[in-house]
């Protein structure tokens, strides 16, 4: 099963069957470029015609603390909400149309992960701690 794309299984209605907690929670999710873009964290479901479909993937803290629950998931979400760029403390959204794959080891977009937002954290990082520090050779 191992690389299996899971994304191709379909029920008699042509619709994707996807078991979330055992191909989507937890994944990788690799940009375009093969980079590391982030972890999936939850799902977007919207209701049309009185069904519920898979949308996008949310992923950062803003998505996994709710999840998580409890008083860790409140701190989880506090923290992402505190990191988040501006005043919008949903979680980040990767739609579904840029989702090129979903295997048993990760989620592969079309798009690279820069394009999505998805390294901003990672960037802030890099550029206000890491590089900063004497000795670290300025690599990226």
């Amino acid at each position: 099963m191992s690389g299996q794309n899971l994304m191709g299984k379909s029920d008699s209605s042509q619709r994707i069957v996807v078991w979330a907690n055992r191909a989507l929670f937890d994944r990788l999710i690799l940009g375009a470029d093969g980079e590391p873009a982030g972890m999936v964290d939850d799902l977007e479901l919207t209701e049309r015609d009185g069904q519920l479909e898979w949308t996008a993937i949310l992923c950062g803290p803003t998505a996994l603390g709710p999840r998580i629950g409890g008083r860790i998931g409140a701190f989880w979400y506090a923290v992402g909400r505190r990191l988040r760029p501006y005043d919008d403390p949903s979680p980040l959204r990767i739609p579904l149309e840029v989702v090129a794959s979903v295997s048993v080891r990760d989620v592969r977009l079309r798009v690279e992960a820069q394009e999505l937002g998805l390294t901003r954290l990672r960037d802030w990082v890099q550029d206000k701690v890491i590089d900063r520090i004497p000795g670290n050779g300025g690599a990226r």
